[in-house]
């Protein structure tokens, strides 16, 4: 019979590793976000009270009115000299290191870092550790270059280094680790110092590169951060960023640093995916640094963050059953529940949605189909003033079940 477009299967001509993927996962997390009525803790989105419209206005303006070209043309590859420069600085302001010229390159949000990561790097079976949970979107980018994603177990110290250290010395032999060491998504723990030193010697032992992304690093509600592990090791270490969280997501600015080598090859990589990244984002981003806008900004987001964090542990704490169970971070977007024993988070996701509160499963979060009886509660985007009614109602599901 004739192939007609009534009768064609496109997804028979898709690729064979895009078949399976675990893509709609994000696709039905955004979905949450538009339905009405929904008290959502599902996206791990910046609250919009933390944008800088006005300020960003006044710089378009600043720009049009001074006849700037630079904001509105196409980029080098690797970043204008300007926003490269402005965020050396800020590496160096916050992580006592300033990576140079031909370490650190501007990329369309921490995304396409760690997808140029994987183009440089993976070839089919090759062997990928990462935290269980963990970051979809890293789970999905590692994936599409047919690799294979293993991970191991957390606790509220972060990585379980000593059962990495073991897994290495059984033969696990991985290119890559991805670690979000601060502040983790969607766990909501962070790496203890300790840890941080262990791994970076078992990366220069074993021969991988960690791969070390701090979307949520700025955005901690204390001061004490631990060194981040680009800044103890640059030499095993790639560290990507994103301006999503910190400045605002709309401009899709993310940043790649590592060893000369390497970062020469995400460049080369980077010319083959969208060549460069947005010139006017760029630009705003460099002002806001150099203003010193962005510390104002952060301050304000954390106070923001903390503030939320804290009525949604106060609610969990007086709404859930004993034996249920959640991390309490120390800053970021996320808190990871634990529901009780016997509990199904898909069907409590589904049901939560008829009660009008958004949530994410947690079998989402790992590449092995665990995390059944888990859920990621974002406390980031949720209106304040409903974070109290979203825990009641959720609690009254989980206390049903």
């Amino acid at each position: 019979m004739a192939v007609t477009p009534e009768t064609r299967q496109w997804d028979e001509l898709f690729a064979a590793r895009t078949r399976g993927n675990v893509g709609e996962g994000i696709a039905d997390i955004l979905a949450l976000l538009g339905v009405p009525d929904v008290i959502s803790f599902a996206g791990g989105f910046p609250d919009p009270l933390t944008f800088p419209r006005e300020r960003a206005s006044a710089l378009l303006a600043e720009f049009a009115a001074a006849g700037e070209a630079s904001a509105f043309q196409y980029a080098p590859t690797r970043g204008l000299a300007g926003p490269l420069d402005a965020l050396a600085g800020r590496l160096e302001a916050l992580q006592g290191r300033r990576p140079a010229e031909d370490e650190l390159l501007i990329t369309s949000g921490a995304i396409e870092a760690l997808e140029l990561v994987g183009k440089s790097f993976l070839d089919r079976g090759d062997l990928v550790v990462v935290e269980g949970p963990t970051y979809l979107g890293a789970i999905m980018a590692f994936r599409s270059f047919e690799a294979e994603v293993v991970a191991l177990s957390m606790d509220e110290h972060g990585l379980q280094i000593d059962e990495l250290e073991r897994r290495l010395a059984e033969g696990l032999r991985p290119k890559l680790l991805y670690t979000i060491p601060d502040h983790q998504n969607p766990a909501g723990v962070s790496l203890s110092a300790e840890r941080r030193a262990l791994l970076v010697e078992l990366a220069r032992r074993h021969g991988f590169l960690i791969v070390e992304d701090v979307a949520y690093r700025e955005l901690g509600f204390e001061d004490d951060a631990p060194p981040s592990l680009w800044s103890l090791a640059p030499d095993v270490v790639v560290q990507t960023g994103t301006t999503s969280k910190t400045f605002f997501p709309g401009v899709r600015l993310g940043w790649a640093v590592g060893p000369a080598e390497v970062c020469a090859q995400l460049v080369a990589a980077k010319q083959n995916t969208d060549q460069c990244a947005g010139a006017l984002g760029q630009r705003l981003f460099e002002e806001y640094v150099r203003r010193g806008w962005i510390d104002n900004q952060l301050a304000q987001s954390r106070t923001l963050y903390r503030r939320k964090c804290e009525r949604t542990l106060a609610a969990l704490e007086r709404c859930m059953p004993p034996d249920a169970r959640w991390t309490r971070p120390q800053g970021g977007f996320f808190s990871w529940l634990t529901l009780p024993e016997g509990a199904d988070a898909v069907d409590l996701a589904r049901r939560a949605v008829e009660r009008g509160v958004g949530i994410v499963p947690g079998s989402l979060f790992f590449p092995d189909g665990r995390g059944g009886d888990n859920v990621r509660l974002s406390f980031s985007l949720v209106d304040e003033a409903l974070i109290d009614t979203g825990i009641e109602r959720l609690a009254s599901l989980v206390r049903s079940d």
